[in-house]
């Protein structure tokens, strides 16, 4: 049964610079996860779409505009490539996580802040409860901690093309971790109604970033 929230989040605090607000989960490693999508304002606005490895939204999503290929063609890949078959005339650097220049969440929220690892969305899903809702009209999923503390994500969906799909029906965020057996994709968190999941995408799509800070 679909479930209304009427409170955001519980436990934020205002980072540092006092502008983006952060949640103390409890998690093993510390990490302290952002209350919104970088370019949204409250926890359940969808904010901006980033292709992995981007730090600006665009109109069109697609091999053609994606900054880090040539050709338009998944295997003429120009930087993040494990497989010299994925890469621009054989090019290779065997780099699998996204540098601070080419982090969204760094790019647009400052220093301190930067996109989650694969392992750190893994570690999110098993050490909270997590329940389908809605928030404000928007469904997502509400993730609660053992301290009590939660975030909400929205069912963002993703943008193809030049147009938005699937939003308010999946969840689709972007980790910093390349898929390293396959470099023309990329590692993100995905959920739906009744599936939370790790999943990769074309690294080209247009998806959601929320930020995570390292613990003090």
């Amino acid at each position: 049964m679909l479930m209304t929230v009427a409170v955001c989040v519980v436990g934020c605090k205002k980072t540092d610079d006092l502008t983006h607000e952060y949640v103390d989960l409890g998690l093993p490693s510390g990490t302290l996860w952002a209350t919104c999508n970088v370019g949204a304002d409250t926890p359940e606005g969808y904010g901006d779409y980033f292709a992995w490895g981007e730090t600006k939204p665009k109109t069109t999503y697609d091999w053609s505009t994606y900054k880090y290929c040539k050709k338009n063609s998944p295997w003429c890949l120009t930087k993040y490539c494990s497989d010299s078959s994925y890469g621009y005339k054989g090019f290779i650097d065997n780099l699998t996580t996204l540098q601070p220049s080419d982090d969204a969440a760094t790019a647009n929220w400052g220093s301190g802040w930067r996109m989650p690892t694969q392992t750190e969305w893994q570690e999110l899903y098993d050490n909270t409860t997590h329940t389908w809702t809605s928030q404000n009209g928007l469904n997502g999923r509400l993730f609660v901690a053992s301290n009590g503390k939660s975030i909400f994500l929205p069912a963002t969906g993703g943008q193809f093309g030049t147009g938005y799909s699937l939003s308010n029906v999946y969840g689709y965020y972007w980790s910093s971790s390349l898929l390293i057996e396959e470099p023309s994709g990329a590692w993100c968190s995905g959920f739906e109604s009744n599936n939370y999941f790790m999943d990769y995408g074309e690294r080209w799509t247009g998806c959601s970033v929320r930020p995570v800070r390292s613990a003090k």
